[in-house]
């Protein structure tokens, strides 16, 4: 048996046709160039920074014979202030199909929940006051109520944990603070 010679030992000592580790080797840098090009356009001077805000929602709640009355009142603590926002409230029991008069800027979403806009919050600024009964299925001895941000207006919020509340409601006439 003959010794391979030049190209033919590449082959014999690879498996590879001749040239393939060149092209797979241009093809990586070229697939390098494109990553560096589109991380950098990303981050350079065009790209857009996205505002930060730090919304939270404090409050009261009460329960008597399956009617809920939550009044609660909208704070951003920045750095940013945002044109609008939506907070979600979210019953543990499902609400009647009839129902008071919601407030303006809120809406019902689903069975179980109320969708309501904070309007523009500036900096470390208060909102104003959104007042909100609804009427549950039955009459229960307690519920669940579960606040959060449904939208944000685009904001950046990194701290998830004051726009979150959980709220256990007695029938008791006895107003909960959250």
């Amino acid at each position: 048996m003959r010794k391979p010679v030049g190209r033919e030992r590449r082959r014999v000592r690879t498996g590879r046709a001749p040239g393939a580790g060149r092209r797979a080797a241009r093809v990586l840098a070229a697939g390098a160039v494109v990553l560096g090009l589109s991380g950098g356009a990303a981050s350079g001077a065009g790209a857009v920074e996205r505002a930060e805000a730090d919304l939270a929602y404090h409050g009261v709640a009460t329960l008597i014979a399956g009617e809920t009355d939550v009044r609660l009142v909208p704070v951003n603590h920045g750095p940013s202030a945002v044109a609008d926002a939506t907070v979600r409230l979210r019953w543990s029991e499902p609400l009647a199909d009839e129902q008071p008069r919601l407030p303006a800027g809120c809406a019902r979403s689903g069975g179980q929940a109320v969708l309501c806009r904070t309007g523009a919050l500036a900096v470390d600024g208060v909102g104003e006051r959104i007042d909100l009964r609804v009427r549950l299925e039955g009459a229960p001895s307690e519920v669940v109520v579960d606040l959060d941000t449904a939208w944000s207006g685009g904001a950046l919020d990194r701290n998830r944990l004051n726009d979150r509340q959980r709220v256990l409601v007695l029938d008791t006439g006895d107003e909960y603070h959250f």
